[in-house]
C-alpha cells in the first residue's frame, strides 16, 4: 500500500538501462500510482513503460506541467492527492522541481500541508559536481546564462568574481544545440587559469566528465555538437 503523498520520481539522464541509474524501490511505486503530473505526456508514458512493461499506460491520469502551464492551474492538479491518492511527477529528465517547473507544484503541496516525498535518482547537477574536483562545500547552479553577448559577458565576470572572492563552483547548462557556441564564448572571455569542467552525456555510453583549464580546453576545444552538458567553473 502505498502512502498518499506526492512522490517525486527521478528519471534518466540519457538512454540505457534504467536498473544503473534508479532504485528497485522507485519501479514498485511506480507500479502503484495511477495520477502523475508530467513534463511531457509523452515521454512520460515511454519512461513509465521502461520501468515496467506491464503497466497500462491507458489506465493513468497525466498532468502536463511545463513552462507554458499557467500557474492558476497547477494547484488544481493536486485534487487525486487530496482526495487520498498517491501522486507522482515525472521531469524529462533528472530530478524534478530541481531546475524544473515541478518545483511550483511542490510549493503548492508544502502550502496545502500535503505529504512531499523526493526519491533517489540522478541529477546532472550533483553528478556533474561530484565528477569536476571543485568546491562542493559552496556552490550554485546559475540555470542558463543570458544569450545576449554582452549580457553573457557580464554573467562570465560575476561568476568569476564568487569563485574568486567567495570560494564558490559555478554550475550552469545551455540549449544542446549551442554547446559549442558557448564553449567558445568562455574560451575567448574567461582567464585562461580558471578551471572548466564539461561533463556531457552523464550516465550515458557516452559519458565524459573532464576538469582543464581555460588554457588547456584553448588548446584542444571540446567539439560537444548536440550532447546534454552541463559546465562547471572554479579556480
Amino acid at each position: 500500500m502505498v502512502d498518499p503523498a506526492l512522490y517525486l520520481i527521478p528519471a534518466q539522464l540519457s538512454d540505457g538501462d534504467l536498473t544503473q541509474v534508479l532504485p528497485q524501490y522507485n519501479f514498485a511505486l511506480v507500479r502503484e500510482i495511477k495520477h502523475f503530473v508530467v513534463e511531457n505526456v509523452r515521454s512520460a508514458r515511454r519512461f513509465l513503460k521502461k520501468c515496467d512493461r506491464e503497466i497500462d499506460i491507458d489506465t493513468l491520469t497525466f498532468y502536463e506541467l511545463n513552462e507554458h502551464t499557467p500557474i492558476e492551474r497547477v494547484a488544481s492538479y493536486l485534487q487525486p492527492l487530496e482526495q487520498g491518492h498517491p501522486m507522482g511527477v515525472i521531469s524529462e529528465a533528472g530530478c524534478p522541481a530541481v531546475a524544473d517547473p515541478g518545483a511550483d507544484l511542490v510549493a503548492i503541496a508544502q502550502s496545502k500541508g500535503l505529504l512531499v516525498k523526493p526519491l533517489v535518482g540522478p541529477s546532472s547537477i550533483l553528478l556533474g559536481l561530484m565528477g569536476s574536483g571543485f568546491n562542493g562545500q559552496s556552490f550554485a547552479f546559475v540555470g542558463y546564462l543570458p544569450i545576449d553577448a554582452s549580457a553573457r559577458v557580464r554573467k562570465f565576470k560575476e561568476m568569476e568574481h564568487r569563485i574568486l572572492h567567495e570560494n564558490q563552483t559555478q554550475i550552469f547548462i545551455e540549449t544542446p544545440y549551442r554547446n559549442n557556441t558557448l564553449i567558445a564564448d568562455m574560451l575567448k572571455h574567461l582567464p585562461p587559469g580558471l578551471k572548466l569542467c564539461v561533463a556531457s552525456d552523464i550516465t550515458g555510453a557516452g559519458e565524459h566528465i573532464v576538469t582543464r583549464t581555460i588554457k588547456q580546453w584553448a588548446a584542444q576545444p571540446p567539439v560537444l555538437a548536440k550532447v546534454p552538458t552541463i559546465y562547471l567553473l572554479y579556480k
